[in-house]
């Protein structure tokens, strides 16, 4: 049994328990309910070949695809089933003390902790800006996201290069960094021998069932997380998906995708303003940070009107006050906007 006193069935909370069959879906964070047409189709073609192993030309292939289009080395690419596989190694690196950086996703710092490693929280205030020199000296090991989920802030590039401090390896969660037009302050591309960057493919590309992403960063780092795992880590439909959406074609489809998103996002933060919610700005992931007077009573009454949001009180330093919402389409806020304007006891 775990020995510190954190809530680690909180910390394992995850948007998809609050989103029940049928209901429209504001908890989660994928993108649409299937991956599009053209993905499906590659990889039904693939399905033939289910019968062997995945071989190691396979993964080699994948890995180039991911380095070309980041610009780095297949060394420096780690495949993994799913982003949350590469919270689950961490503790490989041995920290001696992790400072997790809150609110941001709980995964990194359940993992650490039910492996025994110790954990200290650096918990920021609103506007939720992240000063470096809040995180622990003695910290070895800093894990943060970029975007946040769920305040939804950017950390600029330069703010998290000033975490660097010898000894000390910083993991940067970029799970949503594709929805952010330009990619800004992604360090995806930034080769230094103490930055992992964390990505996943399940929110762009609705893949959360088929568990893709990967990590970049130095080859001895990446080694290290690597050893013990199985054999065959990833299946062939992985592999192919992974390498699909690293073609340019994808990446210039994806930011596509996200700048639609964010005139969407303005939109839905105007709407959700007028009805007298309070939503975290400036906001650049897909999703946003509400903050409102009886907000358990409010995601009961949008459950009972068969709309799903996201409990935030799960993330450290938030409430029961806090609610996540992804950002949808217009016809979707439509029926949130509605469902809210009926709330009990609203004016």
């Amino acid at each position: 049994m775990p020995s510190d006193t954190v809530d680690h069935a909180l910390l394992r909370h995850h948007g998809d328990v609050d989103a029940r069959p049928g209901m429209l879906d504001f908890a989660v964070n994928v993108q649409g309910s299937a991956p599009p047409p053209w993905l499906r189709e590659r990889l039904a073609t693939r399905l033939a070949d289910l019968g062997r192993y995945p071989s190691a030309a396979e993964d080699l292939a994948a890995r180039t695809a991911v380095a070309a289009r980041h610009g780095r080395r297949p060394d420096e690419v780690l495949l993994l089933a799913g982003a949350a596989e590469g919270f689950a190694l961490l503790p490989k690196l041995a920290p001696r003390l992790a400072a997790v950086v809150h609110p941001s996703f709980t995964e990194p710092e359940l993992a650490l902790r039910q492996a025994g490693v110790p954990v200290t929280r650096v918990l920021l205030e609103p506007p939720y800006t992240l000063d470096p020199s809040a995180v622990p000296d003695e910290a070895d090991l800093v894990v943060l996201g970029n975007p946040t989920n769920p305040t939804s802030v950017l950390h600029p590039a330069g703010t998290l290069r000033a975490l660097r401090r010898p000894g000390r390896v910083i993991v940067v969660d970029e799970a949503f960094a594709d929805a952010v037009p330009g990619e800004p302050e992604s360090l995806a591309t930034t080769a230094t021998p103490d930055i992992l960057v964390l990505r996943s493919l399940t929110k762009t590309w609705a893949l959360a069932g088929l568990r893709c992403g990967y990590l970049l960063g130095a080859p001895d780092l990446l080694a290290s997380l690597h050893h013990g795992r199985p054999l065959w880590p990833l299946g062939t439909l992985q592999l192919e998906a992974i390498a699909a959406t690293a073609e340019p074609a994808a990446v210039a489809e994806a930011q596509r995708y996200a700048t639609t998103l964010a005139v969407a996002r303005e939109a839905m933060i105007e709407r959700l303003t007028a009805l007298g919610l309070y939503v975290h700005t400036p906001a650049r992931g897909p999703f946003l940070l509400l903050h409102v007077p009886g907000g358990e009573l409010l995601r009961a009454h949008l459950a009972d009107q068969g709309i799903a949001v996201r409990r935030a009180d799960t993330f450290p330093g938030l409430g029961p006050d806090h609610l996540r919402v992804a950002v949808r389409d217009e016809a979707a806020v439509d029926r949130l906007c509605a469902a809210i304007r009926t709330t009990p006891g609203r004016v």
